[in-house]
């Protein structure tokens, strides 16, 4: 199972991943003008497209274990916590954390929520005080299909 999990965490993004990436995060830019932080999984397909990301937006790429699949979410809410309050802050995860973490955000209930296809995004607003379980508001979901159009 070990075995497993390391190809896993090695698997790059594929070609047609990339294209499809690349003309996603045109669609996103077009949504979010400007991402101070971005945050991204330390496993390779996450790092290649938030490296795809980073190109779009002229950014540098904060690897941050607290986004490895299975990872506690209570670690990286301490995480978010430390960054600007002004900031948009960008992540680059895995299904069916980024879900169960929205979930969290939104509903204060440790429970996936929303369902992020390959290529996701969404943007959570944060009233002051900054990130919190249950206090978040879903501005915007979109699925990468749309996000592509967009571009």
């Amino acid at each position: 199972m070990l075995g497993l999990l390391r190809k896993d965490a090695a698997r790059p993004l594929t070609p047609g991943g990339r294209k499809d990436m690349a003309k996603a995060a045109k669609g996103l830019k077009q949504l979010v003008s400007n991402l101070r932080v971005l945050a991204t999984s330390p496993l390779v397909r996450a790092k290649q497209t938030a490296q795809i990301l980073a190109e779009r937006y002229d950014t540098q790429v904060t690897e941050v274990t607290e986004l490895s699949p299975g990872a506690d979410p209570d670690r990286l809410l301490a995480w978010l916590r430390k960054q600007p309050l002004e900031a948009i802050v960008a992540l680059v995860g895995h299904e069916p954390d980024l879900g169960a973490l929205a979930g969290w955000f939104l509903t204060g209930r440790k429970e996936p929520f929303v369902l992020f296809k390959k290529g996701a995004a969404c943007l959570i607003d944060f009233a002051e005080g900054g990130p919190a379980p249950g206090r978040g508001r879903l501005e915007w979901l979109v699925q990468p299909g749309a996000l592509r159009k967009l571009g």
